[in-house]
């Protein structure tokens, strides 16, 4: 291409690499595959290099992707925690190795795999943990401090009482524990994450250290940024010292000398993914020899004495053999396609979700077809294309009655899902029973999913308030349970009766009501009888409750079977009422007002500004718009603040927010 498609093709590749820069680093959640995005960076890669008028200072190509978010506080970075260059061919690392060795005599690397999660900072001061940072842009990162703590594979004090050390690791999900919190997300009808980097970015990334803990998150330390008191040489030795003080190194890595036995152990590493219980999507080369680094330094981006290698997606052909339809807790009938098993990555499938109808019919998917299947994130197999239909097939169409109960099957407005329609059937029923005793909804501990099969297999519930009618004689029937187990578990069965109401309201599952929903009813209408007499009309009023909430709530209390629910709460002694009301008074303070918070905060945590905001009856968002009344700024405030003072909103500090709310 000449320079002028040059210029028009590399701003294209510019806005669409700072897209998706923006879902994978600040949303963690990425519309492309790593390999898509890799082919798109090096596409404008080549572009720069042919044409160097073309290559901006604020290119992506010249730094790293991610920024620090408003809602932590900034840690600048005494060292730049920079990204890698990254290969996708033997040559290009036979290149790399030749480019060092103009520099460096004898090169020594270290090859590692490259773990696919959240790099971080963390920081010792004798030996004692005292802070966690993310990577950000490289030169500024987010403190995430309290959240690293919850990460057990992270020392909080060294075997060593070190003057100062700063060490580099990455942050990740083991594939159990992702398998286990995907299949809760599916359970409960939520987005599940696509692999498990975005679940372990997402989890670490959390104002509450509490949700990052049970995410159960690990963490590889693999660098030393910075040491008082030590003098390290070597790469590999610095590995065995980190380990000697109690962290959790990399569980593998390979000593080379050239470029041949580099090759042999990227290819090793990823013989080996298959293996392992930690999602890899490459291999890291390192020069070993810290004084050779120093010579060969860094670009604005990448230092040159390192290289990733990043493996390419591995796809297969095979043969569908049947679509099965499984039955999710809302009567949703989701299509999982089932086929002749391949090896990916390491590992065999023969299954993969095909998400509703209109996937299969945008990918023309029929049974007996020949279809590539790959693992989206190296994790999670899906169905890419169709690639030959055998012959006489026809389209795949959904079926128009429930596999669980035979009852009539529906599609919703849209066209996409597909729902069973007998509230009464048996794969809704225990689906229901595992949200309704969940820690979101009414938080009964030890009422596992293993001991709510338990109790089915024995006909002893048929639905969530069967619960409240077990016996202590009841768990004992159940094996491998003891007499104190069972005392326990009928103590936090009878404990729960007493949940404030919205925990009701969010366990009784109806369609749309999240947790947050679950509150603002809670909060207006106060008592569940109130609630159930409400119209669909009145509801539509609430800030906060939608068309769709509120037809869904209207709905629901409308039925037949809801009276007899109602009727069995009341028998049963489930607490009804908020237990702790708003009263008018504090509701009028915020009356029609919409704050959005950002930056940190010098005393309340920015849940605690949003409670005070909904509690005193106004209305906490995400974003600013002209419909925003105020916006509570911290230190480091972002891009809202920029927009808040464009569009002429108020803005105010904590001390203001504060004042504006009633002295009690």
């Amino acid at each position: 291409m000449d320079f002028k498609e040059a210029a028009v093709r590399a701003e294209e590749l510019r806005a669409q690499i700072l897209y998706h820069n923006n879902r994978y680093y600040n949303d963690d959640a990425p519309e492309i595959s790593d390999y898509e995005y890799d082919m798109l960076l090096r596409e404008l890669e080549q572009i720069e290099e042919e044409y160097p008028l073309l290559r901006a200072p604020d290119s992506p190509t010249q730094h790293v992707g991610g920024e620090a978010a408003a809602k932590f506080s900034p840690v600048p970075h005494a060292v730049p925690m920079e990204s890698l260059h990254d290969s996708f061919s033997h040559e290009e690392i036979i290149a790399f190795d030749q480019r060092v060795r103009e520099t460096a005599a004898a090169p020594e690397y270290v090859v590692e795999p490259k773990i696919d999660g959240l790099s971080v900072s963390a920081e010792y001061r004798d030996g004692v943990f005292v802070r966690g940072s993310t990577r950000g842009d490289g030169l500024v990162g987010e403190d995430i401090t309290e959240n690293l703590r919850t990460i057990a594979s992270l020392p909080m004090r060294l075997n060593r009482p070190i003057p100062y050390l700063e060490v580099r690791g990455e942050v990740y999900m083991s594939i159990p524990s992702f398998e286990a919190l995907t299949a809760r997300q599916e359970e409960r009808e939520e987005k599940p994450f696509k692999n498990p980097r975005n679940a372990a970015a997402g989890s670490l990334r959390q104002k509450n250290a509490g949700i990052t803990k049970e995410r159960k998150l690990d963490i590889f330390v693999f660098n030393v940024q910075q040491v008082e008191g030590e003098s390290i040489s070597r790469h590999s030795d610095s590995l065995e010292w980190l380990r000697e003080l109690g962290f959790t190194v990399l569980p593998f890595y390979y000593v080379c000398r050239n470029a041949e036995e580099i090759l042999k152990r990227i290819e090793d590493i990823g013989n080996s993914r298959g293996e392992l219980d930690f999602q890899i999507d490459g291999a890291v080369i390192k020069l070993n020899d810290l004084s050779q680094r120093q010579l060969l330094g860094s670009t604005s981006k990448f230092p040159r004495w390192a290289e990733a290698y990043k493996y390419p997606p591995e796809e297969k052909e095979t043969e569908l053999l049947e679509i099965e339809i499984t039955v999710g807790r809302t009567g949703a009938l989701t299509p999982t396609a089932v086929f002749a098993p391949i090896s990916l990555a390491g590992t065999t499938v023969s299954r993969a979700i095909l998400n509703n109808a209109n996937c299969i019919a945008a990918k023309d998917i029929r049974l007996g077809d020949r279809i590539i299947v790959r693992k989206a994130g190296e994790i999670i197999p899906e169905v890419v294309a169709s690639v030959g239909h055998r012959e006489g097939s026809v389209p795949f169409e959904m079926p128009t009655v429930c596999p669980a109960c035979g009852a009539q099957a529906a599609f919703d407005e849209g066209g996409a899902v597909l729902r069973c329609q007998n509230t009464e059937c048996p794969a809704q029923l225990m689906r229901h029973m595992i949200h309704f005793v969940s820690r979101d909804a009414m938080d009964i501990d030890g009422l596992g999913e293993k001991v709510l099969y338990a109790l089915a297999e024995k006909n002893l519930i048929h639905s969530p308030f069967d619960l409240y009618r077990l016996t202590k004689e009841d768990i004992l029937s159940l094996e491998g349970k003891k007499e104190r187990s069972a005392e326990k578990l009928i103590e936090a069965i009878d404990a729960s009766r007493q949940n404030d109401l919205w925990r009701l309201l969010f366990g009784l599952g109806i369609r749309h009501i999240g947790q947050k929903a679950a509150k603002v009813l809670s909060d207006r209408f106060g008592t569940l009888e109130a609630l159930s007499q409400a119209t669909e009309e009145e509801l539509q009023q609430i800030d906060g409750v939608g068309e769709i909430v509120a037809k869904s709530v209207a709905s629901y209390f409308a039925m037949d079977k809801t009276a007899r629910v109602m009727e069995e709460i009341q028998a049963l002694g489930l607490n009804t009422k908020n237990l702790n009301p708003p009263s008018p008074q504090q509701q009028a303070v915020f009356a029609g007002k919409t704050f959005v918070i950002t930056g940190t905060l010098p005393h309340l945590k920015r849940s605690e500004a949003e409670a005070l905001v909904e509690q005193y009856g106004g209305k906490a968002s995400g974003s600013v718009s002209k419909k925003t009344s105020y916006v509570l700024a911290g230190e480091a405030p972002g891009s809202k603040l920029t927009k808040a003072q464009s569009l002429g909103i108020p803005v105010i500090d904590e001390e203001a927010f504060l004042q504006m709310i009633p002295k009690t």
